[in-house]
């Protein structure tokens, strides 16, 4: 008998087993569902269904003996299994067997019309008479289909053959979780982490499709050479949507690891998942299962009435948020979980340093980019920049008489002291007022959770913004004013207090009170309070008209809705996302009609990476466009279209919001990033410039800048604003990586070493970063094997930290290293790995231009397909240059002066100029080549964003040598000029294969 734990052999009738002592005593819990193993405890351990260990499983010679054919049926051995050697279909051939029970086999197998290997599921041929089996057989190929994801084992097709019934589906070489474990004893906090992330963006990706998987264990866990883990074996999952599969209290799943409600029989979802997951995390971290027992029935019964034993308690090492995380995991309650694996996924990203994008409720985003240097996914939205520094851009001198247009007015209001002892009160009004100020087109208020955060870091450090630490960090960052309040009981109702301040002298600029009846009038007459200060600010707005335009923004249910509005705004800031979304939810059950509550919620939805939900809710918003303000409904609108990547709309609306309200700091931010969506930088870098203008230490809008003026070849001005981010934030990073990109623009290649090395020693996320610089910059000079060292080590750093995107960067660029260096067969093996880990567009295209470097034209023009198959006009261009490069690989110049003809009419960008202008040569078009070729050196920065992760400024050598050849085909003295810099630049390193060319082509 094979423990279920350990996977040691026993005898039949041991109780215990010999290893690691689990009992091992009979109980019929019979699990119905389609899984391969027999589904009673103590009976044989589940085969590995969707994949395989390395080593294969023993037999007799008996058993592995291939018999013969007979009537057209493959014959089976003694045991009811296929031998070694058995051809199944005319197709399969097995190789070895994986693993048996009590639905079937499962086989190692060559597809031999394909040459691939592959794991091949038997079910057992006395069951295909079975109607019922064969409907769970077919929907678990139809389940397993459904859920598409790096981290979940492919499956390839359903068959029939020989009177036989299987599925084929990826073969995996390596061993199961609970071998590891077993091996390992236990994972350090880190490494489980990983593990643990990776399963929960496999089953965000399946509950998403309405599958919960049912039983996870370690056994259903595969990990890699690479610790990359693959969920397999959804056998047993059933569709959320498709009810009548199994019986009604029917137990599905092992017993170890069932949650409460499972062990009950009773209805499940997502979250008992998740409680599987916390049980396989505790053990990971421990070695043993949090509710061991003597007995299986004892075990089920502990994990329904009692909470396991926290972590830091068995083992004092483990941090205290791992142990949080997995307490959340394991609560009896599945309301008391995660809600989702996403938010799961989201906690241990933050915790393992993973940066994951994040908006605001006020819909600040950060940088993206079709093709950057660094994915947008990378960056923190800047709502929390840990700042200092000083100056002072706006005072106000005379604020009854503004000038018009009235330049734009910075606000801070602090937290309202509350005398009343009701803590519904804390932290609730503020927020209201920030949106009954900027009713005024030129108020801009300053975010109160970026102001916390750096009241934390004053000399005399506060969690409070009180009056004095408002104006110390309102001075800190340039604001002009400061509002404070007052709140205390007058008789049976309210009388609440505020006051305008100069921040840097304090002196008074207005002051307002409003007396209420009770808590809800409150809320209502913040608007009739916010009049006098923006009157006093410079606005000419009549008061009537100010509450007229508030309209219903300002109605809720209830103050409670409001005060739960503001914990979730709080909880945001803080980068508790998971209980932000929670908070925002309750919001909107206290109020269904409050707008803020939905926007609330896809902002926190959009940081746990949930763009579908973040896009729901935002429509739930504008269904309650009528309790908005005028200037959020454009915010609202705008982020929509962002979510929803119509950059043409996008741009529309933000642009319609900073025409009406120019002081929005959050549309120019917003519309910039819009704008370079459209592969319109110039203007990207003038809303970031306004952005600026309204708030000077912005420093998302300044690193932005930093970077696209980058792009542009703006180096000496780009250098300047990474430095003045860096003098304000020495560990952003994003920073260090404009400021080596603008000293590599000017041929600063020693100091741009210096800064991605400075970058390294500042932040632990920086060998992402440094990593593919240092390559880049390498490859420039022509030290091919040092880049290809740079990227080994990137791509195996990036793995380990779980950024299986940037990981496939650095593959996709060591294969064209690799292929430079004449290593063909190590390129290949490279850009397999690449989209073994990254199906992105960029990763592909990348993929998609080293096949064809390498001669195997057929792969990339089945990537150019695929990319094809999506109508983004990014998407269509990258096909067609694709296409294109396989035509000059062909010798069909013209067809590809074209292709990329009419990829660049699509997009125009500096990777079609290099094509077209290679494919004008091959052509004989000397003066058309010229020109493309001139205009990729006087644009040689955008060279920077041509693809996600990875910069390639290290294409710039190769302008010069192109330009060389065609020079020399216009009898130009030129061309020695050209092929005299490209020495000057790989030259010296000798390892470029073109070197020999150009000696040549110079006469030495």
């Amino acid at each position: 008998m094979q423990c279920p734990k350990c996977n040691s052999e026993n005898a039949p009738s041991a109780p215990k087993c010999v290893r690691c002592g689990l009992p091992l005593n009979e109980l019929d819990l019979t699990v119905l569902g389609d899984h391969d193993a027999e589904q009673t405890l103590g009976g044989p351990e589940n085969s590995r269904g969707s994949g395989a260990t390395g080593s294969d499983s023993s037999g007799t010679a008996e058993d592995w003996a291939a018999p013969k054919s007979v009537s057209g049926r493959v014959a089976l051995t003694p045991r009811g299994t296929l031998g070694v050697g058995t051809l199944l279909g005319e197709r399969y051939e097995i190789l070895a067997m994986l693993g048996q029970g009590g639905m079937g086999a499962v086989y190692k197998a060559r597809d031999q019309e394909l040459d691939r290997v592959v794991a091949l599921k038997v079910i057992r041929p006395e069951l295909t008479t079975n109607p019922d089996i064969l409907k769970r057989f077919k929907q678990e190929l139809i389940l397993a289909r459904q859920v598409t994801h790096r981290n979940v084992i492919r499956i390839f097709d359903l068959g029939q053959a020989d009177g036989l019934k299987f599925i084929t589906m990826e073969f995996l070489e390596g061993q199961d979780l609970r071998a590891e474990l077993t091996k390992r004893g236990k994972f350090s906090p880190e490494d489980a982490a990983r593990i643990i992330l990776q399963i929960s963006r496999a089953l965000e990706v399946a509950h998403g499709e309405g599958v919960v998987h049912r039983d996870l264990k370690p056994q259903n866990i595969m990990l890699d050479a690479n610790a990359r883990a693959y969920v397999m074996d959804f056998g047993i999952a059933r569709s959320a949507y498709l009810p009548g599969m199994t019986q009604t209290g029917a137990l599905i799943g092992t017993p170890e690891y069932m949650s409460p409600e499972q062990a009950k029989g009773e209805k499940l979802d997502e979250r008992s998942d998740l409680f599987s997951l916390g049980v396989i995390f505790y053990e990971l971290l421990t070695g043993n299962s949090p509710y061991y027992s003597d007995t299986p029935l004892a075990t089920l019964w502990r994990r329904m009435q009692e909470k396991a034993k926290p972590l830091t308690e068995v083992d004092p090492t483990i941090p205290k948020e791992i142990s949080d995380i997995v307490a959340k995991l394991l609560e009896i309650e599945p309301a008391n979980r995660f809600a989702k694996a996403g938010e799961l996924a989201w906690r241990l990203e933050s915790w393992l340093g993973i940066s994951n994008p994040a908006l605001t409720a006020t819909g600040t985003v950060a940088l993206p980019a079709a093709k950057s240097i660094f994915s947008w996914k990378w960056v923190a939205a800047g709502l929390a920049l840990l700042l200092a520094g000083g100056g002072v851009a706006f005072w106000l001198k005379n604020p009854t008489k503004p000038k018009a247009p009235h330049a734009p007015v910075n606000v801070l209001v602090a937290d309202f002291t509350n005398h009343t002892g009701d803590p519904i009160f804390d932290g609730t009004l503020e927020p209201m007022f920030n949106v009954a100020l900027e009713g005024a087109s030129f108020v801009n208020a300053y975010s109160r959770g970026n102001a916390r955060k750096l009241a934390g870091q004053l000399a005399h450090p506060s969690d409070k913004l009180d009056e004095q630490s408002a104006r110390l960090v309102a001075i800190s960052q340039g604001l002009g004013a400061v509002v404070t309040g007052s709140l205390s009981r007058r008789g049976d109702g309210y009388k609440l207090s505020v006051e305008a301040l100069d921040a840097r002298t304090g002196n008074s600029i207005a002051a307002a009170e409003v007396s209420a009846s009770d808590k809800d009038q409150l809320l209502l007459d913040v608007p009739k309070l916010a009049a006098p200060i923006r009157k006093a600010l410079g606005d000419s707005t009549p008061e009537s008209v100010q509450l007229n335009t508030a309209g219903g923004a300002f109605q809720a249910s209830s103050l409670e809705a409001v005060h739960q509005y503001a914990i979730g705004s709080d909880q945001q800031f803080a980068g508790k996302m998971e209980d932000s979304l929670a908070s925002f939810a309750k919001v909107a059950e206290l109020d269904p009609n409050f707008a803020r509550a939905y926007s609330g919620m896809a902002a926190a939805a959009a940081s746990l990476d949930r763009p579908h939900d973040a896009e729901n809710y935002l429509k739930l918003a504008m269904e309650h466009v009528d309790r908005m303000t005028e200037r959020e409904r454009f915010r609202i609108r705008g982020l929509y279209y962002l979510s929803t990547e119509n950059w043409t709309k996008c741009v529309e609306e933000y642009s319609e919001l900073v025409k009406q309200y120019p002081a929005d700091n959050i549309g120019h931010n917003n519309l910039s990033v819009c704008y370079r969506s459209l592969h319109n930088t110039p203007k990207a870098i003038e809303e970031l410039q306004r952005a600026l203008e309204v708030l000077p230490h912005n420093q998302l809008a300044r690193v932005n800048l930093a970077l696209y003026l980058s792009y542009t070849s703006d180096f000496s001005e780009s250098e300047r604003e990474a430095k003045k981010v860096l003098e304000a934030n020495p560990s952003y990073e994003v920073a260090y990586v404009a400021l080596a990109s603008s000293q590599i623009g000017q041929g600063q290649l020693a100091e741009a070493i210096k800064t991605y090395e400075q970058l390294d020693k500042v932040s632990s996320l920086g060998q992402t970063f440094v990593a593919p610089g240092l390559a880049d910059i390498a490859i420039y000079e022509g030290r091919l094997g040092d880049a290809a060292q740079f990227l080994q080590q990137g791509a195996a750093m990036a793995l380990k930290a779980g950024r299986s995107d940037a990981a496939a960067a650095d593959l996709a660029l060591l294969g064209y290293t690799e292929l430079l260096r004449k290593q063909k067969a190590a390129a290949l093996a490279s850009l397999e790995k690449a989209l073994a880990n990254s199906q992105t567009v960029s990763t592909r295209f990348m993929a998609a231009r080293d096949y064809v470097l390498a001669g195997e034209t057929g792969k990339a023009h089945s990537l150019a397909i695929q990319i094809a198959s999506d109508s983004n006009p990014d998407s269509q261009a990258d096909a067609k240059l694709i296409e294109g490069e396989i035509a000059l690989q062909e010798k069909d110049p013209r067809k590809a002066v074209g292709l990329f003809t009419e990829a660049n009419k699509l997009v125009d960008g500096w990777i079609g100029w290099f094509d077209l202008g290679r494919a004008y040569l091959d052509a004989g078009q000397y003066v058309e080549a010229d020109s493309e070729f001139d205009r990729c050196l006087k644009n040689r920065g955008a060279t920077f964003d041509l693809f996600d992760y990875v910069s390639t400024y290290s294409y710039v050598p190769e302008v010069y040598y192109y330009q060389g050849r065609v020079r020399e085909q216009l009898k130009s003295p030129g061309a020695t000029d050209s092929y005299r810099t490209y020495m000057s630049i790989r030259g010296k390193a000798g390892e470029d294969p073109l070197l020999p060319e150009v000696r040549q082509r110079l006469g030495q």
